[in-house]
């Protein structure tokens, strides 16, 4: 099964509940499933959390979500699954909704960034409490950093829908402006997936993300650091 099959996110970024198999446990705790909508950290993206419930009923909750090895891994918070229990698994949708919204917003503030500055992405962390990018800007100007929040909230208030695709991996390297990581095209085996908000701004990207730029809501420029010469780091939140 292809990597994008056994990620249910993948195709399907609203799905709160899914059943599986329990292929394989580790130490008790360290759960691998044979399919998943539970997102693992990754990208600066916090994991999803939720609960697993066996056919007996018996609950076992979610409280750490990994990618180890390229498996999907749950970390649960106690014992008791064995390989080939049935389970079905819920997602902690208001942590996982807030997780979209802060994502797709990371998407649209570095993408305008890159649009009017040709600032790439160096770095970012993002969880329900805070959204923090990196970008490598050689000008640390607070009054730009509002005028591009300012526009970022015009955007999110004229709404955009948001795609997610797949392009080949041959595809998508022709495409360099899909790329926006400092450090470069990643080393992706496979077909690359693409989120592109509205034609405005279009990453290549593995995470869970709203339908349309009006679910964001809004965004709160907080305070930015000097992280060096070429790296200014961006801290915000959402407005709800």
């Amino acid at each position: 099964m292809a990597d994008q099959d056994k990620a249910l996110y993948m195709r399907n970024n609203y799905l709160k509940d899914f059943e599986a198999v329990v292929e394989s446990v580790n130490d008790d705790k360290y759960v691998v499933l044979s399919q998943t909508a539970f997102y693992p950290k990754g990208g600066g993206v916090a994991c999803d959390t939720g609960k697993l419930i066996r056919s007996d009923s018996e609950e076992f909750p979610v409280v750490f979500v990994g990618k180890f090895d390229g498996m999907i891994s749950h970390e649960v918070s106690k014992p008791g699954l064995q390989a080939g229990d049935r389970v079905k698994g819920f997602i902690d949708w208001d942590r996982r909704y807030k997780l979209m919204r802060y994502h797709t917003s990371a998407h649209l503030v570095s993408g305008i960034f890159n649009k009017e500055n040709g600032a790439l992405i160096t770095g970012n962390d993002l969880t329900i409490e805070q959204g923090r990018i990196d970008l490598n800007l050689e000008n640390f100007d607070r009054e730009l950093i509002v005028k591009q929040f300012a526009k970022a909230n015009e955007l999110i208030q004229q709404g955009m829908p948001i795609k997610v695709y797949f392009m080949t991996k041959e595809e998508a390297m022709q495409k360099p402006e899909f790329f926006k990581l400092a450090k470069g095209m990643p080393d992706v085996k496979g077909d690359i997936r693409i989120v592109d908000i509205g034609g405005y701004d279009i990453q290549a990207d593995g995470g869970p993300h709203v339908d349309d730029l009006k679910e964001v809501k809004g965004v709160e420029f907080l305070k930015a650091e000097n992280k060096g010469k070429n790296n200014k780091r961006i801290y915000y939140r959402l407005v709800d």
